[in-house]
């Protein structure tokens, strides 16, 4: 659905200069600093994949999408969505592919919702038997009917996401790109919309790719996780494989009645000591929570057992904080 081969996307930004005489040197002769936005990635998407496109702020993922939607052009490399250059022709590309972004709207602000739908399915010529048997599709999935006459200006956040949402599908693109979609929305507003994208793949094979620094947003609906930092791709890998070869240690907390008491811990080591609590951390792969559990069985005094194991939230906050150390 998506090939992406060795591109890269430079910017040249003029240097303001410092104190009056900079910028007048600045004026007449500037200097450049050319910046790196993306940086010779390479990757492959297919039909249907629900991939997290992540990164920190300023790694490259908005720059990665407007290439992909032929706002921009590279400076190298190739691309291509669903057979199509999309910098070399964008209208057969915008046919073929529908953009969310969290803080920006396509709806027309004074009209009413619905209003809005019916521009758009004119301006893609969606035939009207089609349009409005995937509207009802659409307004029934994400529980619409109470709102849609109503102008887009006195929508709340999650009603108004979720309509432009839906003004990017109307047309029944294969690709769906989603740029923080959930930004600011409250948490059942979050989990309807999710649980929407969620049925849209299920249902009409559609591929999406999402950006959010939402990381439980990832956990939810993305089956593969791509990580962009710098420009480059960092870690492009499933999530079972992620948690796995990063999600290694695991926290043993053992609560005691009356107090703390010394353990003998056959692995694993203790992390933290609180009032009648004790935190141990220990490697899977060297020792089982069975086996470390079994070896308090004679231990005095416990009063309750749990297990803290790592997510894909946490892993990814240590990602970007630490690298793939």
């Amino acid at each position: 659905m998506i090939e992406v081969t060795h591109l890269s996307k430079l910017f040249r930004i003029a240097q303001p200069g410092s104190g009056f005489g900079g910028r007048l040197k600045a004026l007449f002769s500037p200097e450049y600093k050319t910046i790196r936005a993306v940086d010779d990635i390479s990757y492959s998407i297919e039909p249907g994949e629900i991939v997290g496109y992540l990164g920190p702020n300023g790694a490259g993922k908005s720059t990665t999408i407007k290439l992909l939607t032929g706002v921009l052009m590279p400076s190298s490399g190739t691309l291509q969505v669903h057979g199509i250059a999309p910098h070399r022709d964008r209208i057969a590309n915008a046919y073929r592919i529908g953009v969310v972004y969290g803080q920006r709207s396509q709806l027309w602000w004074d009209l009413p919702l619905l209003d809005s739908f019916d521009i758009l399915a004119a301006m893609y010529r969606v035939p009207p038997a089609r349009y409005k048997q995937t509207l009802d599709f659409f307004v029934e999935l994400l529980q619409m009917q109470d709102f849609l006459n109503q102008p887009v200006r006195r929508l709340s956040l999650g009603q108004r996401m979720k309509g432009d949402i839906v003004s990017a599908l109307l047309h029944e693109p294969p690709v769906l790109y989603l740029d923080e979609p959930t930004i600011g929305l409250d948490v059942i507003s979050k989990n309807r919309i999710l649980e929407f994208i969620r049925q849209l793949n299920i249902q009409k094979g559609t591929t999406v790719i999402l950006t959010t620094h939402n990381l439980s947003d990832v956990e939810q609906i993305c089956r593969r996780i791509m990580i962009i930092d710098k420009g480059k791709v960092v870690l492009d890998d499933t999530q079972a494989a992620i948690l796995n070869r990063f999600g290694r240690m695991k926290q043993l907390v053992v609560e005691f009645a009356g107090g703390l008491r010394p353990v003998n811990l056959p692995a694993g080591r203790v992390v933290r000591e609180e009032e009648n609590k004790l935190t141990i951390e220990f490697d899977r792969e060297q020792i089982s929570a069975f086996d470390l559990i079994l070896s308090l069985k004679d231990q005095q005094g416990i009063l309750d057992i749990s297990i803290k194991e790592e997510n894909i939230e946490s892993i990814i906050t240590r990602i970007y904080e630490q690298g793939l150390r």
